[in-house]
């Protein structure tokens, strides 16, 4: 497998230790923390540095965000170290850079993509505003924040697009692999992001889950090759 073919994981919504040691162990690249307070996934700032505390290196602990404080973000970033910021609600592109800056933290912008419209959405345009984040994060727009284990349709997004690309939004084991063939020839580089397709419930990850989709996505890499 080449290093231009490996698909990086990114597994989110972690709530227990077990879960993420799991997740670890199968290869994910990034474990992702949900301090958003409505999400069901939810944790606090204190229970992200604890569970932070599981990941051996090169494991990138990921703290997601929506509309939140400039302050709570910093806090946020004292409390687990070496954390990518994702930016999951309106944030506007100065926000993002800004934040970036303060906390000395390279940042994800979630681009929310209408189910039925995915073909309306001006991604180019939207990775543009946002060229200063180290990957726009495709997920798709449902009522609140975050996919809710939907997918959009794919195929319709621009044939090329030059940002690195995280595919996200209803991911599972059974679907990813067509996930990765449809958009790595779009994007600079791609990297996909699974929460509920790795669940026994909500927050509550699957070992045998997470392990089948590390499965799919390096089967995917290996067709690739």
């Amino acid at each position: 497998m080449s290093v231009q073919t490996r698909t990086r994981i990114k597994m989110c919504g972690f709530t227990r230790e077990a879960d993420v040691e799991a997740a670890v162990q199968a290869g994910a690249d990034a474990i992702g923390f949900v301090l958003y307070p409505p999400s069901p996934r939810s944790v606090s700032t204190e229970r992200a540095a604890e569970l932070a505390t599981r990941l051996p290196a090169f494991v990138t602990p990921v703290l997601l965000f929506v509309n939140e404080t400039a302050e709570q973000v910093r806090a946020a970033c004292a409390a687990v170290p070496g954390a990518l910021l994702q930016f999951h609600g309106d944030e506007t592109p100065e926000y993002c850079a800004e934040l970036s800056r303060l906390t000395g933290r390279p940042h994800l912008k979630a681009a929310r993509i209408p189910l039925q419209e995915a073909a309306r959405f001006d991604l180019l345009k939207f990775a543009q505003l946002h060229h200063k984040a180290q990957a726009i994060l495709l997920d798709a727009h449902v009522e609140g924040f975050g996919g809710g284990g939907k997918a959009f349709n794919w195929s319709l997004l621009p044939p090329s697009v030059n940002a690195h690309l995280v595919l996200s939004g209803g991911l599972t084991p059974a679907n990813v692999a067509d996930g990765i063939r449809t958009l790595r020839p779009r994007a600079r580089s791609l990297a996909v992001d699974v929460s509920s397709g790795i669940e026994a419930g909500k927050g509550l990850k699957d070992a045998d889950k997470i392990r089948q989709f590390v499965d799919a996505v390096r089967a995917a890499d290996n067709d690739a090759c």
